[in-house]
């Protein structure tokens, strides 16, 4: 019996009204494989005990489970389900996928029930309840042949408590099948029922039985190609002991500093954010001539500041926008009725960064301090669905390295690593745990260290595929524009001409402008070279300034500072080929020095 005859292969995709293009009748070709890999080429494995699959936000991970799960209880291998997941919206939200494929999830089960009413297949929990009464899900589980679905599975190793209930929980079942777009954590736990092996450098990682990582599921058209739209500024604020202190937002700081322009940057009462958000409210306008039902979201910090973002919205737009906050009951219900709606944006705090699916969402603004790689790749994990080919995704930062470098490793593909120190520098998943936490005031239990006294915004550049694109430009002004106004129906391979061309044009516009010669406004390919120079300059300055950080211990912004002062010239944003160039000589020259 080969594959494509199992007993659920008529079974559609979870959403086939949405089902991204290239997507077979029933499957699509990276679910295909998994099943392979799960029940062997022919598919006539009875499959392993636990499995762990890993694909990219957006892939469908949900069609390949359910499907994994209808072909388990056809082969009467398991007679009953459990699926564990992080939040209560998921819950529901497995339950509506199973109702399609016919499998019937109750996802209002409570532990005080005890027992499963005898219409469902089983329960969708959450990982809370499931360590709240550990005893009573292994009780369940033993009585009957039993699928644990454990859903974004690195929540099972949050705290040696999650994780033993968990294991003490499922210990018994006759299959696990373990999910996760983002299976890596910046603590050392080991997750529940995960294998993990020893590399060559002595260190345990986790090993997944099947990836599908965001490379790949790009290439397959599954996804969007995402452009990120980073934006720098001048932040000025007080400290407690009335001092004023002011720094640019995307230039070499110190770590204190980034934090507090950061906050600046994002505080409602500085016209940072409104500049941002009028700028993404433009470019869901040009999204929304190609994807008519497009819609925006905005991540913010707190309930405060989200429902400040939303008024905002209202005066850029003219429409409200719809508010999800993290301790509000009827949250799942208006999660829903935005995704079935047409309307233009949603402001949330944190928790809508995980597992929520809302495929029209295509512009997002990360308005949050939440910086971990975890946490960012959940956060873009939500833009990234494709329901048809050429669309595309864009998301606007704030110019913080931290975020830079996330954005520029979208394709790398994780592990989780054992066996190595806890890192101290605060990026760790604990702040993931307050993604349905009530959330009333910036970071719960912190003071503000100042008082934002302005903060204004300045385009800074597009990050794209590795790349970077554009020169600095205000607000509102045609080089701004030039990638608002980028078409939302492109192939991945045109984004990238298509920005290159932009920059080009830019510089040309700026050659002419300081030379006055009216030859100079011919984007050809020199243009297109000096554009792609400087940035791979950069990024090679940027690999000597982290080689430098592991040998001297300095912060990245203070060995920035240093050649700056060295060598002359702008800040990096700003600086030219050349700059970089005698930067790059100098940390060279001080390395040889050194030894």
């Amino acid at each position: 019996m080969t594959v494509s005859t199992f007993a659920a292969s008529s079974m559609p995709p979870a959403f086939p009204e949405r089902a991204a293009w290239g997507t077979a009748s029933s499957l699509r070709a990276w679910q295909q494989q998994a099943l392979e890999a799960y029940f062997g080429p022919r598919g006539e494995d009875p499959g392993p005990r636990d499995f762990l699959a890993v694909a990219t936000p957006g892939a469908g991970k949900t069609t390949f489970a359910l499907r994994l799960a209808r072909e388990l209880l056809e082969r009467r291998i398991i007679v009953a389900i459990t699926v564990v997941c992080p939040t209560e919206h998921l819950k529901r939200q497995w339950a509506e996928s199973a109702a399609r494929v016919g499998i019937k999830i109750d996802p209002e089960f409570q532990n005080a029930q005890g027992r499963v009413g005898k219409d469902f297949h089983g329960v969708a929990v959450t990982y809370a309840t499931v360590a709240a009464r550990p005893a009573l899900h292994r009780n369940r589980t033993e009585a009957r042949k039993t699928l644990i679905i454990f859903d974004e599975v690195h929540h099972a190793g949050d705290g040696l408590s999650w994780g033993d209930a968990v294991r003490e929980a499922f210990e018994p079942a006759t299959r696990r099948v373990a999910l996760s777009g983002t299976p890596f954590r910046t603590d050392i736990n080991p997750i529940p029922f995960v294998q993990y092996e020893e590399g060559p450098d002595g260190i345990r990682r986790s090993r997944a039985d099947y990836t599908y990582g965001y490379g790949p599921a790009l290439a397959d058209g599954v996804v969007r190609p995402v452009i990120f739209l980073a934006y720098s500024g001048e932040m000025r604020w007080r400290t407690r002991a009335g001092d004023e202190l002011a720094a640019t937002l995307g230039e070499p700081l110190t770590q204190d500093q980034t934090a507090q322009a950061w906050r600046a940057a994002l505080d409602p009462k500085g016209n940072w954010i409104k500049q941002v958000l009028a700028a993404a409210d433009k470019r869901l306008t040009e999204l929304r001539r190609a994807i008519p039902d497009a819609g925006g979201l905005v991540i913010a910090s707190d309930h405060e500041s989200a429902r400040a973002y939303a008024r905002m919205l209202r005066e850029v737009c003219g429409q409200g926008a719809t508010v999800v906050l993290s301790d509000d009951p009827t949250a799942s219900k208006k999660i829903k009725r935005f995704t079935e709606s047409e309307d233009r944006w949603m402001v949330a705090v944190r928790m809508v960064s995980e597992g929520v699916d809302i495929p029209r969402l295509a512009v997002g603004v990360y308005a949050t301090s939440t910086s971990t790689p975890l946490f960012f790749a959940q956060a873009v994990g939500r833009f990234v669905r494709a329901r048809k080919r050429g669309e595309t995704a864009s998301v606007f930062l704030p110019s913080v390295p931290t975020l830079m470098g996330h954005a520029n490793e979208m394709e790398t593909e994780r592990d989780h690593v054992l066996d190595r120190p806890v890192r101290e520098d605060g990026l760790d998943d604990e702040l993931l745990a307050e993604a349905n936490r009530k959330q009333d005031s910036p970071d719960v239990g912190e003071e503000l260290p100042f008082e934002t006294v302005e903060a204004s915004a300045t385009f800074d550049r597009v990050l794209y595929d590795g790349g970077e694109f554009g020169m600095q430009a205000q607000p509102g002004s045609a080089e701004e524009e030039d990638f608002l106004g980028i078409p939302g129906l492109l192939e991945p391979e045109q984004v990238t001409a298509l920005l290159r061309k932009r920059q080009a044009e830019q510089i040309a516009n700026e050659r002419k402008r300081k030379t006055g010669d009216p030859r100079a406004d011919r984007a050809d390919r020199d243009d297109r070279t000096a554009a792609e120079d400087i940035a791979a300059l950069r990024k090679e300055l940027n690999g000597l300034v982290g080689a430098w950080n592991h040998r001297t211990g300095k912060p990245h912004g203070v060995i920035h500072t240093e050649l700056r002062q060295s060598c002359g010239g702008p800040p990096i944003a700003q600086a030219s080929a050349d700059d970089v160039r005698k930067r790059i000589d100098k940390i060279r020259e001080w390395a040889a020095r050194r030894r």
